[in-house]
């Protein structure tokens, strides 16, 4: 089992941008220093309270000069807004200055981002968006690659520098294709961090399901905002704040700006972006989403045994990962938190039951 923290650096009332980013890097080295597997952040554009996290690559550059061993991860390249044989250079590049430390995942990113960044919402959004994973990924697997697509044309092109190796990749989203396209190719994907299990419960389910069509193994990177103490209701009292903050920054976007169009957005297959569903979290309470599983919330024994339910009722879960910097959380309750889950929790969390084993059980 592999334990990791992801971040979506949220930009909240209290804080700039440089006292964030500074932060974030004395997070990653702590990370590091405690034993965490990987540091995983989001590539998010325009929206504040979801995130300023713009440019991950640059982040883990800085902060691998830190560290040693902690593996850093973009979770996910928003695709449609790059160019793919671009984005192939930058994450070769990237993994040169982590030195060999770097993963990373694409997906086509939140629904809200499209008009802001001057791209159509059309019916050409997810074709276009799988045309440029294949063209992502014959850049980054042949030193010399043609292509020739609906929406992409290449001639005897080549990537510089080539990468030397294989990248662990994940992909990200609600969407059923999503899940197939993963499956399909054997890669990871990484279940949003604010979500119960019965809200993916089907895309997980199908993702199991053509994993096991194609011989593939399920990897399943499980993330949750987190918060401990060794006295439950301390937990309680100093996560309100920050989570119930963490819950709407992630849906500022839809509150806070003006909305697209709900045929545009079906139109793209955005349609989870039109059903209400991010709206309606917002308005859950606290103790609503520390009950029915949004968030861990508690002491070190209550976490643990969240995990082990998570895991039963999800075989596949190969990672454990946790936010705590969300919301604008004080850099000391994130601290703590980091330490906290390394010292209490790691350590009390068994290997991994294999798929197979945990099907039959």
């Amino acid at each position: 089992m592999r334990f990791s923290l992801y971040t979506e650096m949220q930009l909240h009332e209290g804080k700039t941008p440089e006292q964030l980013y500074g932060e974030v890097l004395e997070q990653i080295q702590n990370a590091d220093r405690l034993g965490y597997d990987c540091y995983a952040s989001v590539e998010h554009f325009f929206f504040p309270k979801f995130s300023i996290s713009t440019n991950p690559t640059a982040l883990f550059a800085a902060a691998a000069q830190r560290t040693q061993r902690i593996r850093f991860r973009t979770m996910l390249h928003a695709l449609p807004y790059h160019n793919p044989t671009v984005l192939a250079s930058a994450i070769a590049a990237t993994d040169i200055l982590t030195g060999g430390r770097y993963e990373w995942g694409v997906g086509r990113g939140h629904g809200w981002i499209p008009e802001k960044a001057g791209v159509p919402l059309d019916e050409h959004a997810r074709p276009r968006y799988e045309e440029a994973v294949d063209l992502l990924f014959a850049a980054l697997g042949n030193e010399r690659f043609s292509y020739s697509g609906k929406y992409y044309e290449v001639a005897d092109s080549h990537i510089v520098p080539f990468p030397q190796h294989k990248f662990r990749i994940f992909l990200g989203g609600t969407s059923d294709r999503t899940y197939e396209l993963a499956a399909e190719h054997g890669w990871g994907v990484a279940v949003p961090p604010l979500l119960p299990y019965k809200a993916l419960e089907q895309q997980l389910d199908l993702y199991r399901d053509r994993c096991a069509e194609h011989g593939n193994e399920p990897d399943i990177v499980w993330i949750h905002a987190c918060h401990l103490d060794p006295d439950r209701e301390t937990a309680l009292r100093e996560a309100r704040d920050w989570v119930t903050k963490f819950i709407y920054g992630n849906s500022s976007p839809l509150l806070e700006y003006e909305k697209p169009a709900a045929d545009d957005l079906n139109k793209a297959g955005y349609g989870f972006y039109a059903a209400g569903i991010m709206e309606q979290l917002a308005e859950v309470p606290f103790e609503q989403l520390v009950d029915e599983d949004y968030v861990w919330v508690g002491t070190p024994d209550d976490i643990v045994e969240r995990i082990e339910e998570t895991r039963q009722i999800c075989p596949g879960i190969s990672e454990i990962g946790i936010t705590v910097n969300a919301g604008g959380a004080p850099h000391w309750m994130a601290i703590k938190n980091q330490e906290l889950f390394a010292s209490e929790v790691m350590p009390r969390v068994p290997e991994v039951v294999p798929v197979g084993a945990a099907k039959a059980a």
